[in-house]
């Protein structure tokens, strides 16, 4: 049994080459993720980076995002994980600096690592991954003291005046789906028709419908019934006891049929049983 399964520390580290596909999606704990190889787009709310090595991304994680990959090259990043909580009560006085600032900004940075810089972040992200599979009972404290001295780094990183954000690729075909994916934000509420974006857009729906395949990997209204759904589940978490028909109606579904439909084929679940999980994870804790 790792340390991770023995103590269930809220802090989640992997260094992966998986190329499974991945969802638009979100989640309560704050992310760091670092790019080593590959060619990736990686999406975050309605902004697109084309990535490059040693590009490392702070993300509050409850952001919509979704690196969409090329399968051609082999995909590497190490990801970490952390609920804010927990992290919170590891960084109290006598720490003088405020760590967590660059993820409770909620503005999704991206930084340029230069070469020395990477020399710095990547030895300890592997140490953070391989002490949270240790099986030594030691590791349990060194995990928690690297995760704070990646933490000082970062800050560190974040803090240099030269380390300006990223700016997002700036072709017309990127900037268009930017563009359509911040109306989407703005509007997922409502009952939303290609036509009417086309409408807002200028430009032609097919050729919308297009761009957005080719840039994201996943279709228009794919990315809008996972936003809708991904904001609902924000809702159940927050109060377990809300009424489906009144969350499906808020989050843009105009049938509760088809929000339930929606909400099991993005989550597995129904969204009764999630609320139910939501409900008896919310007991545990508090026993």
């Amino acid at each position: 049994m790792s340390n991770q399964e023995r103590y269930a520390l809220p802090i989640e580290a992997m260094y992966n080459t998986s190329q499974i596909p991945t969802d638009f999606h979100s989640h309560l704990e704050y992310e760091i993720y670092y790019f080593h190889s590959g060619k990736c787009k990686l999406l975050i709310g309605d902004s697109i980076y084309e990535l490059a090595p040693g590009n490392l991304i702070l993300m509050n994680g409850m952001t919509l995002h979704y690196p969409s990959i090329d399968n051609r090259y082999e995909y590497c990043r190490t990801v970490v994980h952390f609920d804010p909580a927990f992290a919170s009560g590891l960084f109290q006085p006598p720490f003088l600096v405020p760590l967590l600032l660059p993820f409770e900004r909620q503005t999704n940075r991206l930084i340029s690592l230069k070469p020395e810089e990477q020399a710095r972040i990547e030895p300890l992200l592997e140490r953070l991954c391989q002490l949270r599979q240790s099986k030594d009972p030691l590791s349990h404290d060194r995990l928690i003291l690297c995760f704070q001295e990646l933490l000082l780094l970062i800050y560190e990183f974040e803090s240099m005046p030269s380390y300006g954000q990223a700016s997002p690729p700036k072709s017309i075909k990127h900037q268009n789906v930017q563009k359509l994916i911040a109306y989407i934000e703005e509007h997922y509420r409502e009952d939303l028709q290609l036509e009417d974006i086309a409408f807002y857009m200028h430009l032609n729906k097919h050729y919308l419908v297009k761009i957005f395949k080719e840039t994201t990997g996943i279709t228009l209204f794919h990315y809008l019934y996972q936003r809708r759904i991904n904001q609902a589940k924000m809702l159940f978490t927050m109060n377990p006891d809300r009424s489906i028909t009144e969350t499906a109606f808020e989050v843009g579904f105009k049938y509760v049929s088809h929000f339930s439909q929606t909400f099991k084929k993005f989550t597995g679940q129904s969204p009764d049983d999630y609320r139910k999980g939501i409900a008896r994870s919310y007991k545990g804790a508090s026993g």
